[in-house]
């Protein structure tokens, strides 16, 4: 049942393989829908929000606002993710909120002391990194980084350090220390976005939706086929 002051936003996460959407009541998930089986956004995404939707018995009325992961991560992805959110706002007349891929990805950890560094895939040993503690404050802001065997030593000097994303493979590969965690197999999802979303939406922290773009951190560069 839909309360007058129940808070319902649509959450849409594409900065990576991961083509994920899900509707959040009051700063909670209640329904998700995704897939991560390569770059699928532009088949999939409408689909899936549409899909989301109707399970939901909801109408487009029932919602405050709609959340999309800013980036950064893929540039296709984002691209996407974005100019769908700002479709549907300027559509709707909704506000757009947007979250941080980064923060977003690090709420996947639950740990009581340390520090969370989420890690997104770059070309080569490059990542995506920030690092935040375990409530989920900011300590360090986003970088693009080559990630090298003492890249987090100060870090790791001090006590545990969990490292999440798609870049964790390759980063394994290289540190090895007694205080690293390393969570494989785990993807920004729309899901963690829910807390995050709500709390800006109450706070208004909103985007402008006529020059909002996503947050890429790098120049996109085209790789030339080696057909």
């Amino acid at each position: 049942m839909t309360e007058v002051n129940d808070i319902f936003i649509l959450q849409i996460e594409t900065a990576t393989t991961n083509c994920s959407v899900a509707i959040s009541k009051n700063g909670k998930t209640i329904a998700i829908r995704e897939i991560s089986n390569g770059f699928s956004h532009a088949e999939n995404l409408h689909t899936f929000i549409k899909e989301l939707v109707e399970s939901q018995k909801m109408t487009w009325n029932d919602f405050q606002a709609i959340a999309v992961s800013k980036g950064p991560g893929s540039y296709t992805g984002l691209r996407i993710g974005v100019s769908t959110a700002k479709g549907l706002c300027y559509a709707l007349d909704l506000p757009l909120i947007s979250i941080e891929t980064l923060k977003s990805l690090a709420c996947q950890v639950a740990a009581n002391s340390g520090v969370i560094i989420p890690m997104i895939d770059a070309r080569r040993m490059e990542a995506y990194t920030a690092v935040f503690d375990v409530g989920y404050n900011e300590l360090r802001e986003t970088e693009a980084e080559i990630v090298e065997s003492t890249s987090y030593d100060t870090y790791l000097s001090e006590g545990n350090v969990f490292f999440i994303g798609n870049a964790v493979e390759k980063t394994q590969s290289v540190i090895s220390h007694e205080n690293a965690n390393f969570i494989e197999g785990k993807l920004p999802s729309a899901s963690e976005m829910s807390f995050l979303a709500y709390e800006k939406y109450k706070k208004s922290d909103i985007e402008d939706v006529a020059y909002f773009e996503p947050y890429y951190l790098k120049d996109f560069v085209v790789t030339p086929s080696k057909k």
